[in-house]
């Protein structure tokens, strides 16, 4: 008969100090050339060796001035870390003592006493082994020694006659052009360089490090699926992955405490084999109360905790809903508890690009400023990495729906079967560890892998030059791993989450990214410079990418760039500027032209391309909610940056809000008014994400530059549930009667419960032709408040304090003549410096 588990419980010692690195010895060259960083420096642990380098002050910061290119050679070298392990004879009487890596970052050795203990190569996996037959009483030396990632693969990649094609090409001449190492590696690969990010290729152990120890038995994971939801009850189950030492019999118990903290328990006697095993304890929970989006009810969360005996003891936090995507002639949607919702929101990129500096406080920050501007997703792009549990639970409790991409940038992948087994290990490890957060209503297999096989000029002229047999096996292998092993990963572990197989994607359903099936990635606007009108010219069923870009505050600008004297056109601000390689304000330059008026000075274009990207976007995402139900989402490009640059975030790395943000805040309100034009003509759709009907009042109001009235339309209105309504068309004739274009424009506006709840300008031409007149704003402070007032029209009202970091409660507004809005500022200066500092900007020449 198997023995009853009496060991003592595991137990866990953080291995988060004491480190160093230093040049890896055997790379003799780079000891040379960096004779300083041969010698054992401090390190962190998590982090990174350029981290480590930065605070020693042996290399630049990269994101000050134009330091990138001085780290580079970083990511060329190879390095090694080491700490002391004080091991007594109590650890030792343990089973197990298992060291355990949570990140390492990427191709790592780690020896024990100078014995091999594992090897690496993924830095999207958990590393794990067991150290007991390694280790002696008293102090024990681990070593890690991590190789160059570019060193390690250039050999091969050089001797390829057509390598897989990548994504972003070395600007520093360490990888010859077309030749990349990224595709071939698991690691994230923003780190590689984008258009929005530098290059810095990290090295070292970026996630936390622990000594387990054990004896019979260990909780490997933790899961818990929801097999029924109905109004009366749930059934859950906890489902255990169990690691046992040899045969043994112990008990299982599970208890779910409910938001109102009372407690359901259920246990089971479970004879466990040596290795893994499954066990499965049930528990249902009487009138269960279900997790909703944002705007759509509250965030109930669960706690799930399981006890192994006296062995290991581990928890986890749910909520109970349902998730189906919207599917069916082509339609692409998000169906959550049953209530089709639109989708609306951005997506995220990594918060920075050392990813071990960034706080839960950080993550939790940046949701708020979503939650904020009214948006309810998320999409967590594809070429980064896997985030912290942090990040999750905050989307769970502020109701942010997440759209998870596996970790896939853009580039083609490997096509042989050790590549698609270390995908598979690290997909089932990581569905496994964020399946139970309920914000999670969508797995993808990557970003842009599938459309651009199909569509791109580089891909097709890689498929010519392969031949047609190596282009079956290369497709065959991304089809392979898209439909089988990672949906795979999450039919196993997250069952009641749908799986899409890439963004923009129809699933194997029909041609990939076009407005007939799936999702979108539409680029014709700002990467192909076409009109922002161009927005309006159809109804995709999801748009998961559009974007425009737009400079950050001057504050954050002089963050890197420091106090000389600032131009577009300035080295500093070509390094930060990483779209066209650096080229990409030329692009900011154009739509100005086309759209607004020449800038006064660099404040001034500063404001004007922010301004730009608002109303792009704003015109976007309006049609996107007025083409509902055939559009069911809008997720811009993007939210955030990874570092202080020129970029399409709507906020920027210093967690400022561009123009954009406080726009997103009014067309994402959760009943809009949108007044689209066409030709001569002015189209009115009333939007609302309620469900349930709203009285509301809609008017239209037609005025000169001088504040006469013309003509005005209005009518009282139901806003049915979960619906864009088109209430009137109106032509120029119809609104302006003889009005000059130039110098007339409208304001439509949705009133509920006596207060405009959403207000837009009409303007007959772009803003470059109508004729502003002199707003005559005026702005009277009291303490940090302060009102803003205007004698004519106002359009796009900034508040700009300069060089001063500060964050008004409303920016980017329009005012009409008479009107006024006070706004309150948050800033570490004082109100006199505020006052003293303040810019009020307009569009008006």
């Amino acid at each position: 008969m198997p023995g009853v588990a009496s060991a003592a419980a595991k137990s866990v010692t953080p291995l988060a100090s004491g480190w160093q690195v230093r040049i890896d010895p055997a790379d003799g060259a780079a000891a040379k050339a960096h004779s300083r960083a041969a010698r054992w420096i401090a390190a962190r642990v998590p982090g990174s060796v350029q981290q480590d380098l930065i605070a020693a002050g042996q290399v630049p910061d990269p994101f000050k001035g134009t330091d990138e290119a001085a780290i580079q050679w970083v990511g060329l070298t190879d390095w090694q870390w080491r700490t002391t392990l004080t091991v007594t004879p109590t650890m030792l009487a343990r089973g197990h003592l298992d060291l355990v890596f949570d990140g390492l970052d990427t191709f790592a050795r780690v020896t024990v006493n100078g014995r091999a203990l594992l090897t690496a190569d993924n830095a999207h996996r958990r590393w794990r082994a067991d150290a007991k037959p390694l280790l002696k009483p008293g102090a024990n030396e681990i070593v890690v020694a991590i190789a160059s990632p570019i060193r390690r693969l250039q050999p091969m990649v050089l001797a390829e006659k057509n390598p897989l094609p990548g994504e972003y090409d070395s600007a520093f001449g360490d990888e010859p052009k077309g030749k990349q190492t990224s595709p071939y590696i698991r690691k994230a690969k923003y780190g590689y360089g984008w258009d929005w990010g530098p290059r810095i290729v990290t090295i070292g152990l970026w996630r936390a490090v622990r000594l387990e120890a054990w004896d019979d038995a260990r909780i490997d994971r933790l899961r818990v699926e929801q097999e029924a939801l109905g109004d009366a009850e749930a059934r859950v189950a906890a489902k255990l992955e169990v690691v046992a030492d040899h045969a043994v019999t112990t008990m299982v118990r599970a208890t779910v405490t409910t938001p109102a903290g009372a407690a359901i328990a259920a246990e089971r006697r479970v004879t466990l084999s040596a290795g893994r095993n499954l066990v499965s304890v049930p528990l249902t929970i009487a009138n269960p109360q279900r997790w909703q989006p944002v705007g759509y009810g509250a965030q109930p969360l669960y706690r799930v905790e399981a006890a192994l005996g006296d062995d290991d003891r581990v928890s986890s936090r749910i909520g109970l809903r349902t998730v189906d995507l919207i599917r069916g002639q082509g339609a692409f949607g998000f169906r959550v508890n049953g209530t089709a919702i639109f989708a609306q929101g951005a997506n995220l990129i990594p918060f920075d690009s050392f990813p071990a500096r960034v706080t839960p406080a950080t993550m939790r920050s940046l949701l708020a400023d979503a939650r904020a501007a009214n948006m309810n997703m998320i999409r967590v792009w594809g070429g980064g990495y896997y985030l912290d549990d942090a990040f999750y639970d905050a989307a769970d409790e502020l109701g942010i729906m997440v759209w998870q991409d596996f970790m896939f940038g853009g580039s083609v992948t490997p096509p042989d079967a050790a590549y698609r087994e270390n995908v598979r290990i690290e997909a089932d490890e990581q569905v496994a560890r964020l399946a139970d957060h309920p914000s999670i209503v969508l797995w993808a297999g990557g970003n842009e892998i599938l459309s651009g096989w199909e569509n791109w000029g580089d891909r097709k002229a890689f498929k010519k030059a392969i031949g047609a047999d190596e282009q079956e096996r290369i497709g065959v292998g991304m089809a392979v791993l898209f439909d089988r092993v990672l949906r795979d990963a999450v039919t196993r572990n997250a069952p009641g989450t749908p799986y899409w197989n890439n963004s923009p994607s129809t699933d194997y359903e029909g041609p990939i990214d076009t407005d007939a099936s799936g999702d979108r990635h539409f680029w014709d606007v700002w990467s192909g410079s076409k009109p922002v009108e161009n927005y309006l010219n159809g109804c995709p069923r999801f748009m998961s990418e559009y974007g425009f870009q737009a400079m950050p505050d001057l504050a954050t600008i002089r963050d890197f760039a420091g106090k000389g004297a600032l131009a577009p056109d300035a080295p500093v601000m070509k390094a930060h500027q990483k779209f066209l390689a650096g080229e990409g304000n030329e692009r900011l330059r154009l739509y100005l032209d086309q759209r607004l008026r020449p800038a006064k000075d660099f404040a001034d274009f500063v404001y004007l391309t922010q301004v730009n990207q608002a109303q792009a976007i704003q015109l976007a995402a309006s049609h996107h909610r007025a083409c509902r139900p055939v559009t069911m989402g809008s997720l811009y490009w993007q939210l955030n940056d990874v570092w202080p640059a020129v970029s399409w975030a709507s906020v920027d790395y210093e967690g400022r809000w561009k123009l954009l943000h406080y726009a997103a805040r009014r067309f994402f309100a959760p009943q809009a008014i949108v007044a689209e034009r066409k030709g001569d003509a002015t189209r009115v759709v009333l939007v609302s994400d309620a469900t349930t009907p709203i009285a509301a009042e809609w008017r239209v109001r037609a005025m000169t530059m001088d504040g006469r009235a013309l003509r005005s339309f209005q009518a009282a209105v139901t806003l049915p549930p979960l619906s864009a309504t088109e209430v009137v068309s109106l032509t120029d004739a119809d609104l302006f009667a003889e009005a000059p274009s130039a110098s007339s424009y409208a304001v439509a506006e949705l009133v509920v419960d006596g207060r405009v709840a959403s207000r837009t300008i009409v303007e007959r031409s772009v803003p470059k032709d109508m004729a502003y007149p002199d707003p005559g704003l005026t702005a009277t402070w009291n303490g940090n408040a302060v009102t803003v007032s205007a004698k004519a029209l106002a359009r796009a009202v900034m508040l700009d304090f300069g060089d001063i970091g500060a964050q008004p409660s409303d920016d980017g507004f329009d005012l009409l003549p008479g009107e006024s809005v006070t706004v309150t500022v948050r800033s570490k200066a004082s109100a006199a410096t505020l006052k003293k500092a303040l810019t009020p900007r307009s569009l008006a020449r």
